[in-house]
C-alpha cells in the first residue's frame, strides 16, 4: 500500500510504499482510510519537535488520527498513539476499543479537520481542572485553529468571559464566541481564572507577569493550562512570579493523560460536532500529494486534510 512516509526528521514526507497492516487481535480490524487532518502535532511529529518523537521510531507513517471505513462499511474515527503506524495512509489497523462508530451521512474530512482542534482544550477543562461556572478565561493563540476552537470550548462549558489574544487583528476581529480580543502585548483583564496557553515561550511568560501584576486580589487563583508551544519550547519563569501569586501551571497532552481518558470524551465532541458547535475549514488533499500539502505556506483559518484513496477495504486477521 501507499502511505506518507517520514524517514528522516529533515524532509519532508514521501508517498512511498509501506508494508499493508494486519490485525492481530480481536479487538482489531483493518480500515480503508478516508481522511487524515495535517495538524500541528502532526507537523512536529514529522520534524522531530514533537516531545514524543524519537530516532528509534524511524521511519514511519505520519498522523496522529483520521476517519475510516471498516470491513462491514461502518465509519469509525481512530486515533493512533504512537509508533510507527500513523493515520497518513491507504490502510491502517485500529483499536476498536478506542475508536469510534461514526453515523453515516457524516461528513470524514470535516471530522478529520475539526475533532483534533477541539479535543486539545476540551480535555484540559474536563480532564485537567475542576471547572467554576461563570469563571474568566483568557486564549493565547487564540487565532490558529485550536485557539479558535478553545474560546468556543469554554463558553460551552460556562465561561462568562473569554479574552482571546493573539498577533493577527483581522483574524481576532473573527473568533466567534470571544466577549474581548487583545494583541499580544496589550493591556488585560485584571482577573482572569484560566489560561488556556497554546504559545509557550516568551510570550507566555510576558503575559503571566502582566496578569499577576493586574490582579486586584492576589491570593485568587490563577491556573495556567500548556497546550502547546508555537512560539518556542522553553520560558523562564521568574520566581517572583510564583511566590507573589497563587498562579498554579499545568500542562495537559500526551502523557499527561491517559489514552483511556482522551477516549472517553470522543464521543461527546463528535456529538458537537454534529450538532454544529464546533465548524473548522478544511481543504482536502489527496495523500499522493503530501509533500506539496506538507511545504504549503500554514494557514490557520483552514486546516489541510489528506485522503487516500482507497479500494474496497482488503482486511486481514
Amino acid at each position: 500500500m501507499k502511505a506518507a512516509v517520514i524517514t528522516a526528521y529533515d524532509t519532508l514526507p514521501r508517498y512511498m510504499d509501506w508494508p499493508s497492516p494486519r490485525a492481530t487481535h480481536e479487538y482489531e480490524i483493518v480500515v480503508d482510510v478516508l481522511a487524515a487532518g495535517l495538524h500541528p502535532r502532526v507537523r512536529m511529529q514529522a520534524d522531530g519537535s514533537h516531545y514524543t518523537s524519537s530516532l528509534d521510531d524511524l521511519p514511519l507513517v505520519a498522523g496522529f488520527d483520521g476517519v475510516g471505513r471498516g470491513p462491514d462499511g461502518r465509519l469509525w474515527f481512530f486515533v493512533s498513539f504512537g509508533g510507527r503506524q500513523g493515520s497518513m495512509a491507504e490502510q491502517v489497523v485500529i483499536d476498536t476499543r478506542r475508536s469510534f462508530v461514526l453515523s453515516e451521512g457524516v461528513d470524514p474530512v470535516t471530522v478529520a479537520a475539526t475533532l483534533n482542534c477541539v479535543i486539545a482544550s476540551w480535555l484540559a477543562l474536563k480532564r485537567r481542572i475542576s471547572l467554576r461556572p461563570g469563571q474568566k478565561f483568557l486564549v493565547l493563540g487564540a487565532t490558529g485553529g485550536t485557539g479558535r476552537m478553545a474560546v468556543a470550548v469554554a463558553r460551552l462549558f460556562g465561561a462568562a468571559q473569554v479574552t482571546a489574544v493573539g498577533r493577527d487583528p483581522a483574524r481576532l476581529a473573527a473568533i466567534r464566541g470571544a466577549t474581548r480580543t487583545a494583541l499580544i502585548g496589550d493591556s488585560l483583564p485584571a482577573d482572569v481564572d484560566v489560561v488556556l496557553d497554546f504559545l509557550w515561550g516568551e510570550p507566555a511568560i510576558a503575559t503571566m507577569e502582566a496578569l499577576v501584576a493586574a490582579r486586584s486580589d492576589p491570593a485568587r487563583p490563577l491556573m495556567w493550562i500548556n497546550l502547546g508551544e508555537m512560539v518556542g519550547a522553553r520560558a523562564a519563569l521568574p520566581a517572583g512570579v510564583l511566590r507573589s501569586s497563587r498562579l498554579e501551571v499545568i500542562g495537559s497532552g500526551q502523557g499527561a493523560l491517559t489514552g483511556a481518558e482522551m477516549a472517553a470524551e470522543v464521543s461527546e465532541i463528535l456529538a458537537e460536532i454534529a450538532r454544529g458547535t464546533f465548524a473548522v475549514e478544511a481543504e482536502a488533499i489527496s495523500l499522493s500529494d503530501v509533500e506539496r500539502a506538507w511545504s504549503q505556506p500554514a494557514d490557520s483559518s483552514k486546516r489541510i486534510v489528506l485522503t487516500p484513496v482507497t479500494s474496497p477495504c482488503r482486511h486481514a486477521r
